[in-house]
């Protein structure tokens, strides 16, 4: 318990520093020379199958520093349930670092911290399930530019993967990121 406390703590911290960070680049520049370097994208998705249904929304937004280096920041919201079965509700947000040494290539470090609520109910097992799930990914991707818009396609690796807690099915994960 004491644990779970100091580390709220620190992503508390971490995320007081980024925002002060992003302010203070935002003060020293005027306000359309900052927006000029600010890029959007995120991801949608939908899956159902019988009596299965899944939707997430996961908008973001970076600020592209120079042609190498970008950082910023998602949200994500994720609902997913199985009739008479299974029901998640899961909230978040990510800070995202990428790092281009060459055009063509994306490296990538993502925090993310989710809140997940799961409720399982049949014959066998009742339980109801609310934490704060942390993930690290490391990531490394091909990129194509083409001017404001950026496509990336590649594979991440979450080093703080837990198997009982993660809402993922494995630490490895491909993707695909688009920015505006």
């Amino acid at each position: 318990m004491k644990q779970d406390l100091l580390f709220s703590k620190k992503n508390r911290i971490i995320i007081g520093f980024f925002c002060l960070f992003i302010t203070s680049v935002s003060a020293q520049n005027n306000t359309n020379d900052f927006w000029s370097h600010v890029r959007f994208g995120g991801g949608i998705g939908l899956g159902f199958s019988g009596d299965y249904f899944s939707g997430t929304l996961a908008p973001s937004a970076i600020y592209q520093f120079n042609p190498q280096f970008a950082m910023g920041v998602s949200l994500n919201g994720t609902y997913a349930s199985r009739k008479d079965f299974y029901q998640s509700t899961i909230l978040g947000g990510s800070i995202i670092g990428l790092f281009n040494p060459i055009p063509q290539l994306q490296l990538s470090a993502e925090f993310e911290e989710l809140n997940v609520s799961r409720n399982w109910e049949n014959r066998l097992l009742i339980a109801d399930e609310n934490y704060w799930y942390p993930a690290l990914f490391l990531g490394a991707g091909y990129t194509i530019s083409s001017g404001r818009v950026s496509t990336a396609i590649g594979i991440r690796y979450d080093v703080l993967y837990d198997r009982d807690k993660s809402i993922y099915g494995s630490s490895w994960m491909p993707f695909f990121r688009i920015y505006f």
